[in-house]
């Protein structure tokens, strides 16, 4: 690796141990994607002779998909480590060389999700119990993973009578938690660390607050720390976000237009996209008339927040200029892109690229609206 970062490669089942030299010596490349919805995912490549025990390594499956073959890749720049990934070998693939060339092994995988969605346990019942607690049973078969819950009560308080209607799984772990998460505009994802072999499967709302990372400096001269970047802005996000509610008594349903802005998703751009007329009304979910009006909007404005993103940049970095490994699920600051794009953004997407000699990390942000809401954003 680079001067200054320094690469562990972590492989096997249950409780992976530090990859031998001899595998550390065929790798070629390492691309890790990590997004602040859905599963992240990996992709290791190694080269290797016909003769390459690697080829026994990876085979042992017989073909099938390595799902127990856990995978932790912690990358240490100046001291600090930081486990990017955690995860299981889901596909491998060989090519074997020709004329002269040698083979190349190829594994691919995503985060623990990906165990989390090999069984179907529909119809497990859980009777009296409100959506927090059928999470935090589920989570609870993986801690044996080290998959620690962490879960946001929801305000919708639903406890069924066991008299009454008993809610039961559908689907998998992951389709079921998921489906729980969304029925409240929640969302859920296992972020890696802070130790390897260590996992956080958060449940709960989008959060777009906190600390700033370091920012990001474009055609800054000697303080420019990325090598390209990008911004868009998206003037059709213009509808409003809306609730209709179903009144019993009058049997007519009404609207009632929502901010797309919440405390845990604050207004980071000072111009949002403006709607043209007040035919722009849009509902926001079509399940929400059977609540009561309290929790139709705070549901609403849970599920609003995700709509307002019109500012959307993309761009790519050199990890050791940047100083440090920029994170998705967390806000940056951009300087020199002008006064409409600089300020704060939300990392939506970042990805990892490590070859020999290099590291460098693709990035996309998005933010609320246009112009900054700070004055001054600090390096």
């Amino acid at each position: 690796m680079l001067k200054g970062i320094h690469l562990s490669l972590m492989i096997g089942p249950i409780i992976p141990i530090p990859a031998s030299q001899v595998v550390l010596e065929h790798l070629d490349s390492i691309e890790v994607t990590v997004k602040d919805q859905g599963p992240s995912a990996f992709q290791i490549s190694f080269h290797l002779s016909n003769k390459s025990p690697l080829q026994i390594l990876f085979l042992l499956s017989g073909g099938r998909p390595l799902l127990f073959m856990r995978v932790i890749i912690v990358v240490t720049l100046r001291g600090q480590s930081e486990v990017i990934m955690d995860g299981v070998i889901t596909h491998h693939q060989i090519n074997p060389g020709s004329n002269g060339a040698q083979a190349t092994l190829t594994i691919t995988g995503e985060d623990l999700t990906a165990l989390m969605n090999q069984q179907d346990f529909s119809g497990m019942p859980f009777p009296a119990m409100p959506a927090e607690a059928r999470v935090l049973l589920l989570l609870a078969k993986y801690s044996v993973l080290g998959v620690l819950p962490l879960v946001v009560p929801s305000v919708l308080i639903d406890i069924p009578l066991p008299t009454g209607n008993i809610p039961s799984q559908r689907g998998t772990d992951l389709a079921y938690i998921k489906a729980l998460a969304d029925r409240v505009g929640y969302v859920f994802y296992i972020d890696t660390g802070p130790v390897p072999g260590v996992n956080i499967a958060y449940w709960g709302p989008q959060i777009k607050i906190g600390v700033p990372q370091p920012a990001l400096n474009i055609d800054m001269d000697a303080y420019t720390n990325v090598e390209s970047l990008s911004f868009k802005f998206d003037n059709q996000k213009n509808k409003i976000p809306t609730v209709f509610i179903y009144n019993e008594l009058t049997k007519v349903a009404f609207p009632i237009p929502l901010p797309p802005i919440t405390p845990l998703n604050p207004p980071l751009g000072l111009i949002p996209p403006l709607p043209t007329n007040i035919g722009d009304l849009k509902p926001v979910r079509d399940d929400l008339s059977k609540y009561s009006i309290p929790q139709a909007i705070m549901i609403g404005l849970a599920s609003a927040a995700k709509w307002a993103e019109a500012v959307t940049g993309s761009g790519e970095l050199n990890v050791l200029r940047y100083g440090r490994i920029l994170k998705a699920r967390q806000l940056v600051g951009v300087r020199g892109a002008g006064p409409a794009f600089d300020g704060l953004h939300y990392v939506t997407s970042v990805t990892h690229k490590i070859k020999q000699g290099e590291y460098k990390q693709s990035f996309e942000l998005s933010r609320n609206g246009l112009i900054s809401t700070i004055p001054r954003v600090l390096p």
